[in-house]
């Protein structure tokens, strides 16, 4: 491989990050078996932030971190990720709606609850992510940045928590920023908390939640770190894989349109960004070399991964293994209906849906084996296999 800097961007989408894991473990057989993180720069949001924080803590070992990575989603449950016992579920749902009603009327005080509790989550992190890791393996030289993205309630923007090797200045943008600090089980918390459903993390002096909002330019951050490329591993399928329009009578169910809202928060913008940078990709190559050099123009070689099948249908299938206090309170808005179960896709952390999930990414990245060797620069799968004797 090359002296260029490659980043990998794992983005959002609640139980969808599964799918991410199965390439990364995918990835990680096709690499020789003791190779370091073949990704210097690491930016990670919402459920992909847990991703990259465990990659970039196992950097010294990218097959490990894949591994480790892998027996985790394999076992999740939704109760490691929230509370979904009958009392938990039925507490929180009670001080959701007084909230709504205090905030009616000018009280503040309840206001602050989400529709789900995510301690347990909280817990997981302060007890599985050693994040004094990351900046040891910065210092070795086995990372180079890592990047977690959250966004702010207070200022509307769209924050880039960065921890990276010395060099790398903060960075400022329309409703985006960067932001240099240690990161730590809240960023993965912050990060993480999708809108409604899970509490927002305070920060600093800022209340932060997903990531995915607002986040207008999901790549650009792993090129403010000094990507040169970039392998985006996405949760959504693209519009290429997308059934024909059809006519549709029925009104949408409140479930049909919180997972169009989900959807747009977590898929449409990577997808409108990949679009953008191959239009400048195009410019930029109708450039002189020299006028490049002297502009600091940059051609950035993307790949993007995405699942080949549809998530919402598999979802579908599993819809049945969440907790039985789950399943009611999402079949108030009818989102077990398999015609509506995008949803439940984001919720469903029950261990036959990451497995499956798993399973497609890896199939998925194993149909793609020689276009992702070339990507990291090796040339051939011939060259990978004698690597790995």
């Amino acid at each position: 491989m090359d002296g260029s800097k490659t980043g990998l961007i794992l983005t959002g989408g609640g139980a969808r990050a599964a799918y991410q894991v199965g390439v990364l473990k995918a990835i990680a057989e096709m690499l020789p078996r003791r190779t370091q993180n073949p990704f210097p720069i690491i930016c990670g949001t919402s459920a992909g932030a847990f991703n990259a924080v465990t990659l970039a803590v196992y950097a010294q070992s990218f097959r490990l971190g894949a591994q480790y990575l892998e027996k985790m989603w394999k076992n999740f449950t939704a109760h490691d990720i929230y509370r979904a016992d009958a009392l938990g579920v039925f507490n929180n749902t009670v001080r959701w709606l007084l909230g709504l009603v205090f905030t009616g009327l000018g009280v503040n005080k309840l206001s602050h609850v989400s529709l789900l509790d995510s301690s347990p989550l909280a817990a997981l992190l302060d007890r599985a992510m050693p994040s004094e890791k990351i900046q040891e393996n910065i210092d070795a030289g086995a990372l180079h940045a890592l990047s977690i993205a959250a966004s702010g309630y207070g200022t509307g923007q769209s924050v880039n928590f960065f921890q990276s090797a010395q060099g790398v200045q903060p960075w400022q943008r329309a409703r985006r920023l960067g932001v240099s600090t240690f990161i730590e089980a809240k960023h993965i918390l912050a990060s993480s908390a999708i809108p409604f459903i899970f509490p927002a993390v305070k920060i600093n002096r800022e209340y932060f939640g997903d990531g995915s909002m607002r986040q207008i330019a999901p790549i650009s951050p792993a090129l403010h770190l000094g990507a040169v490329r970039v392998l985006v591993i996405g949760t959504g399928q693209t519009d290429d894989n997308q059934p024909s329009r059809t006519k549709v009578d029925d009104y949408p169910s409140l479930a049909k349109i919180a997972g169009h809202a989900m959807d747009s928060i977590f898929l449409d913008s990577l997808e409108v960004d990949i679009e953008r940078l191959s239009r400048i990709n195009k410019t930029i190559d109708l450039v002189a070399m020299e006028v490049r050099e002297r502009m600091n123009l940059h051609h950035i070689d993307v790949l993007y991964i995405s699942p080949s099948q549809s998530i919402e249908k598999l979802a579908g299938r599993y819809s049945k293994q969440l907790p039985l206090p789950i399943r009611f309170l999402l079949r108030g808005v009818g989102a077990m209906r398999r015609s509506a179960s995008n949803l439940v896709s984001y919720l469903l952390f029950e261990k036959d849906f990451c497995r499956a999930l798993i399973d497609l990414g890896y199939q998925d990245a194993m149909n793609r084996k020689e276009e992702i060797l070339t990507f990291l620069g090796m040339s051939t799968e011939a060259e990978a296999d004698e690597m790995q004797k």
